[in-house]
């Protein structure tokens, strides 16, 4: 079962395409994150998806929120499909243990492997403030997006 609203957003700490360390609790005090949990790269409805946020990351930077992409992909497969897709945000590699970080957030589905898409809308306090999931299959839209970043408070 995925967390909820207004509890704390686990801390983690995964490598990014290029190799970095990031931590979720680097952001703690200074930024939003928007988590957000694909199933694979180079896959089509995730492609569409985060394309989508590529050409719409001033939605992002201009609330002051992170933006966080992670799959269950390892670093290299995230930094060839980054570098084809010119994503301008860190992807980062829940590639092992496998989906750790995705079962942290009752996101990872077992049966395929992979984690479902989940958006976690996390505050500057590291409190998750909006979520959503869509069904198997179905693109998350740019307007739920909008309306989670709406739900953020101010630190």
């Amino acid at each position: 079962m995925a967390l909820e609203n207004d509890t704390q957003a686990p801390d983690f700490e995964l490598v990014n395409q290029y190799g970095e360390h990031i931590q979720l609790s680097q952001y703690r005090g200074d930024k939003s994150v928007a988590l957000v949990f694909f199933p694979l790269a180079f896959s089509g409805i995730c492609s569409g998806e985060l394309c989508t946020l590529r050409d719409n990351l001033s939605l992002f930077e201009n609330s002051g929120v992170e933006l966080l992409g992670i799959s269950v992909d390892s670093r290299h497969a995230l930094r060839a499909w980054g570098e084809q897709e010119n994503y301008g945000f860190n992807l980062l590699a829940d590639f092992w243990p496998h989906g750790a970080v995705a079962k942290e957030y009752g996101v990872f589905l077992d049966e395929k492997g992979f984690s479902n898409r989940a958006t976690f809308l996390i505050d500057p306090n590291g409190i998750i403030r909006a979520s959503f999931i869509t069904a198997p299959g179905e693109a998350r839209s740019l307007e739920a997006y909008r309306a989670a970043i709406g739900e953020l408070q101010p630190a």
